[in-house]
């Protein structure tokens, strides 16, 4: 994988694994650290940001490839996919981010992506641990014990300030509470 000017971690597990719902909880903890975080998402479905009716829409819906939409407190570009099925392509999406204005980027889905991933693992969904099958796994978020053999780090699943502690280690990163 090329190396990127912006550190990116991944988080895999099946749906509902609760990939979400700890990257809810690291994002402050990483902020209130001083650091700069930008979030990239795989979604599986299609998901729209306008609605009917918005200029915007009805532009994008005539044809135009790319709409900006901006106000004064954000702006979002969205670009209509040229082949249509295809999974997004993750190296060409990180290239979207303006790496002045981050430091780390948190990556939810992009399964099989090449890029160092935590694995959210919930014994509950009785789904077979994906680290024994990608390299690429580097810790492994649980509460549940893991199978016997060799794993990557186990950390707590429930321990936000440990799982930030590893990912800041990782990377190599030291917040600024002065930006």
């Amino acid at each position: 994988m090329p190396l990127h000017p912006i550190p990116v971690i991944g988080f895999v597990a099946p749906s509902g694994g609760g990939k979400t719902t700890l990257l809810r909880r690291l994002v402050p903890i990483l902020k209130d650290r001083g650091l700069r975080v930008g979030y990239l998402k795989h979604a599986h479905h299609c998901f729209d940001l306008d609605r009917p009716g918005k200029d915007s829409f009805e532009l994008r819906a005539a044809g135009a490839d790319q709409v900006l939409l901006a106000s004064s407190e954000r702006w979002a570009l969205q670009v209509e996919n040229r082949v249509r099925g295809a999974d997004p392509d993750l190296e060409e999406l990180l290239t979207r981010f303006a790496p002045g204005d981050l430091d780390l980027v948190l990556a939810e889905g992009f399964k099989y992506a090449d890029y160092p991933k935590i694995e959210v693992y919930r014994a509950v969904l009785g789904e077979p641990p994906l680290y024994p099958r990608d390299a690429r796994i580097i810790a492994v978020a649980t509460d549940d014990a893991l199978p016997a053999g060799e794993h990557p780090p186990r950390l707590p699943l429930h321990a936000g300030e440990t799982i930030v502690d590893f990912i800041i280690a990782r990377c190599g990163l030291h917040g600024s509470a002065d930006r």
